[in-house]
């Protein structure tokens, strides 16, 4: 038997601390839960605009693309492809919220210099270019705000779990276990009142 649930006034006030913390604790949880939801909804949100624009952006790039292809001829502009230099700016931290540790991705902005020369190209190349470095922008953008949510996701599962423990097995625990303790200490006193009242009329006789 644990010796905690013995009907005495020390573990009576034991109880009732524990309670007091698991109560607080639900609290903690509760807000955390909502908060993590929040900044969740408000990342689902971003995501959905952003997808927008480079459904946009997309359809934008390969409009110009195929202007290119057919001013320029698709084997001049896969030549000129080859020239562009690979993503190397990309640098990947982290922050937190509410302890949950996600992605901030950054990255050098586009806007440097064409890797091939104007006066032999076409306008509809440059479109194309900078379609296509916007829409790598927002996948990265993308990637990160994605990737955020699902985590947070995954920490209000945790949260929600712990949540639920604390307010249908712990917080019950200790209600039941202070009123077992409670009422067992008032029935020792009723027990220890009359065993008195028993003895002083005995002394008076």
């Amino acid at each position: 038997m644990d010796p905690n649930t013995f009907p005495t006034k020390g573990n009576l006030i034991l109880a009732k601390n524990s309670l007091s913390l698991a109560r607080m604790g639900y609290d903690l949880m509760d807000k955390k839960r909502n908060i993590l939801i929040r900044e969740m909804m408000d990342l689902i949100d971003q995501a959905k605009d952003i997808q927008n624009q480079i459904d946009t952006t997309f359809r934008e790039a390969y409009a110009a693309l195929q202007i290119a292809n057919m001013e320029s001829g698709i084997n001049t502009v896969q030549t000129i492809s080859y020239t562009v230099p690979e993503e190397q700016s990309i640098r990947i931290k982290t922050r937190s919220i509410m302890g949950v540790e996600i992605p901030l991705v950054e990255s050098e902005p586009s806007g440097q210099s064409p890797t091939y020369a104007y006066y032999s190209t076409k306008e509809s190349l440059d479109k194309a270019r900078i379609a296509f470095e916007k829409v790598k922008e927002l996948t990265i953008r993308l990637s990160m705000i994605e990737n955020s949510a699902y985590r947070l996701a995954i920490a209000i599962k945790k949260t929600q779990k712990r949540a639920n423990a604390l307010k249908n097995i712990t917080i019950p625990h200790y209600v039941q276990l202070s009123k077992d303790i409670s009422d067992a200490l008032e029935e020792k006193e009723r027990e220890e009142f009359t065993r008195l009242k028993v003895i002083k009329r005995m002394q008076h006789k």
